[in-house]
């Protein structure tokens, strides 16, 4: 009989990762794990926690007038990133703590170091091989530049939470959440934001009635959102043309454990398909995301990848190698962090607990944290209508809170419901704290909750979300 060093070795430190190993380990598995970088992955380090804690830092901005239309005096004050930035960085720092004890408690063996496979249980480390009787591959994914000349002068989202200083201007190219959420952040935080997407519409796939309302309030907030609109030639911009903008190149530096500050290029020269040609402080490409698989050793050992770089896996999370397994981003199905976390757990119950489970990637509530949020779970009309006659029940109107204070802010509130069944397929809010919404009204629509359902459900008043069990006739069918 075979002895393996590990019963589980799991590359890769993140969210999902980490819930595989310690829910392995609980089962009395001896349970190895390694990560290149730093423990908490994407989400927690680069990615989730971050960029919520930014949303955060960049609505008080308005918050503000609305105070003072409220009767508070108050004055309208500045921004100050260094200061946002360091206790930014020890929470980070902190959340990183919290995942070492986490395993450290849990009797997972750490490894800080880069893993790749040498065959199908056998782990190469820095300075050793471990050999394991299954493994985990949950390295998640990487931002992306485009192919064009001087790419590299641009940022991409990692390099978002590095800054040294906030930009005075930024042109952000991409039209999906990240380049949204980014536009909103860094507008409430003061920075003179440009957005190029080359669609006809930001947040494609989402439902199109809250990504256009979505658009209207980037462009009401002063974001310069520039549809049907890409990059074309990119350049330094040379030391006349920033002086003209009045900015000094500010250089970048990382806040990773163990590398040096890595100076960043500074102003940037843009020619757009439009024909338009402008200097920007900062240039930040959100145009996607990569499976960090390369150079892991999958295809010399018979691990199938995708087109770009994903690990092929089947509804157990098993790749073609039996005793290799991947959950989470790198296997690019739904690229969200508690997606990642559910994976680990239904390839523990399957792996270790003699239950097979395959992972259920059925109705799955997100959020989109631009300003406003945008809540959505289920189906967008657009793809219900395409597979059965539906009722559209929607409303759209001014929040006692922003109408009060003079604000023209508008939410919206959506259900896609079956004509034959009654079931909610969709269910989309556009508001403040739609994240915090959906969230429960996922239950329902998980759960199969028809829109009668919702009717009989007495309303919370005075709510926006109220408007969610209060629409009685549909507004159109489809």
């Amino acid at each position: 009989m075979t002895t393996f060093d590990y019963d589980l070795f799991v590359i890769g430190g993140g969210s999902g990762g980490v819930r595989a190993a310690r829910v392995a380990a609980a089962t009395g598995a001896k349970v190895g794990l390694a990560e290149e970088s730093r423990m908490g992955g994407t989400c927690v380090i680069r990615g989730c926690v971050p960029k919520k804690l930014m949303v955060f830092a960049s609505s008080f901005r308005e918050m503000i007038p609305e105070a003072r239309a409220y009767g508070w005096d108050l004055s309208d004050g500045a921004f100050e990133w260094a200061p946002f930035h360091a206790k930014l960085n020890d929470e980070l720092d902190r959340l990183e703590q919290v995942y070492r004890r986490l395993l450290d408690g849990s009797g997972v063996e750490m490894h800080d170091c880069r893993a790749t496979l040498v065959d199908a249980h056998t782990v190469k480390l820095a300075d050793k091989e471990v050999t394991a009787k299954h493994i985990l591959i949950a390295t998640g994914g990487h931002p992306v530049r485009p192919e064009l000349s001087h790419a590299e002068l641009g940022m991409v989202s990692d390099d978002i939470f590095n800054m040294a200083a906030l930009p005075k201007s930024v042109l952000i190219i991409g039209g999906g959440y990240i380049a949204c959420e980014f536009a909103c952040i860094l507008n409430g935080l003061g920075v003179e934001v440009t957005q190029y997407y080359r669609g006809a519409q930001i947040l494609r796939g989402f439902d199109e009635e809250a990504r256009g309302l979505i658009a209207e309030a980037m462009i009401e907030a002063g974001i310069d959102l520039h549809l049907g609109t890409n990059i074309v030639e990119m350049r330094p911009a040379s030391e006349a043309e920033a002086t003209d903008m009045g900015m000094p190149a500010e250089e970048l530096t990382t806040h990773v454990k163990g590398e040096a500050a890595a100076p960043q290029p500074g102003p940037a020269w843009v020619k757009s398909t439009n024909g338009a040609e402008k200097v920007f402080d900062r240039v930040l490409f959100a145009t996607g995301r990569q499976a960090n698989t390369e150079g892991l050793g999958l295809e010399e050992i018979g691990v199938e990848t995708g087109r770009r770089g994903e690990i092929v896996v089947d509804e157990y999370s098993q790749t073609a190698v039996p005793s290799i397994y991947a959950i989470g981003d790198v296997t690019d199905r739904v690229n969200l962090t508690p997606v990642a976390i559910r994976e680990g757990m239904a390839f523990v119950e399957t792996v270790f607990k003699g239950n097979p489970t395959p992972v259920d990637h059925e109705l799955i509530p997100s959020a989109v944290f631009t300003q406003p949020e945008l809540g959505t779970v289920g189906l967008t009309e657009e793809q219900a209508r395409d597979q059965e006659p539906v009722d559209i029940y929607c409303t759209s109107f001014k929040p006692m809170r922003t109408a009060f204070a003079g604000k023209s802010d508008r939410v919206l509130m959506k259900l896609v419901v079956s004509k034959e069944t009654r079931k909610v397929l969709g269910c989309h809010i556009v508001a403040p704290e739609a994240g915090e919404m959906i969230q429960l009204a996922g239950i329902a629509v998980k759960m199969g909750a028809t829109k009668e359902d919702f009717d009989r459900t007495v309303a919370v008043h005075p709510t926006m979300s109220e408007e969610l069990v209060t629409m009685r006739d549909p507004v159109r069918s489809a």
